[in-house]
């Protein structure tokens, strides 16, 4: 059975290693019922300017296109043994970019790692906890 992400997580910045500067605040909500999944992030800057994405795909391996900071992101999601893979391609400020995100659900349920592997962020692990009651 593969985890299911719905929830209310934020960023533990001081456990996660961020390329770039690290934001003040991350929060993201996240609605999952397999196969649909819907993330809504929430990104504050040090200089208190919050930017919003919304994001959904299926994790059904079909590609999805959203918009994400203004620019078209053709996103796949699959899943990986227990990790949910979502790999995307986009071209931001005139730079091809691809994304390759491993998921990763704790037994307890309480801490979501994304974390970077072989892509343009590689080495980048965002820690996020929980921050709803109910689990």
């Amino acid at each position: 059975m593969n985890p299911d992400f719905t929830g209310k997580w934020k960023a533990n910045i001081e456990n996660s290693r961020l390329l770039g500067p690290a934001p003040k605040e991350l929060l993201i909500t996240i609605s999952h019922s397999e196969p649909d999944l819907r993330v809504n992030m929430a990104i504050t800057t040090v200089d208190q300017n919050t930017r919003y994405i919304d994001f959904q795909a299926r994790t059904t391996g079909e590609s999805a296109t959203n918009s994400v900071l203004d620019a078209a992101w053709r996103s796949r999601l699959r899943w990986m043994g227990s990790e949910l893979l979502i790999e995307s391609w986009a071209n931001q400020s005139e730079h091809e970019l691809h994304f390759c995100d491993y998921w990763t659900l704790s037994s307890d349920r309480r801490v979501l790692t994304m974390e970077h592997r072989n892509d343009d962020l590689h080495g980048q692990i965002t820690v996020l906890d929980r921050v709803d009651v109910d689990c």
